[in-house]
């Protein structure tokens, strides 16, 4: 198979990955001629999406809002749980203030968040 090189090869694979998915049950082997359509197919899409619909890396703030919500916090549950003020937690939700060493500390020990995220690095 080719590459898909414009949005109506893309739009157009895409929908028959999805009517493959909805078709075929998890069971299929893997050497039925539709499942192997919708791996290459499935292959190809992907391959389209990371060229023409890149995601990049979620933001410090992004994991924070995920991790809240995974955690069932308010603004003033994380601001207590870290030991700041509910007003900087909003600045820092906001983006208007980085976490200094303590406060990111902290962020990476209580909402297990790899130092590495916290730091920018």
């Amino acid at each position: 198979m080719a590459r898909i090189e414009n949005e109506i090869q893309y739009q157009g694979a895409l929908k028959r990955v999805e009517e493959l998915m909805d078709k075929l049950p998890d069971t299929t082997p893997e050497d039925d001629p539709e499942m192997v359509e919708l791996i290459l197919l499935g292959n190809l899409v992907a391959e389209y999406d990371a060229i023409h619909y890149p995601v990049g890396d979620p933001s410090l703030i992004d994991i924070i809002k995920l991790r809240m919500y995974e955690m069932g916090l308010t603004q003033t549950a994380l601001a207590k749980l870290i030991g700041v003020s509910p007003a900087r937690i909003c600045d820092l939700l906001a983006g208007k203030c980085q976490p200094t060493l303590k406060m990111g500390r902290n962020i990476s020990q209580k909402l297990n968040i790899s130092p590495s995220i916290v730091l920018g690095v």
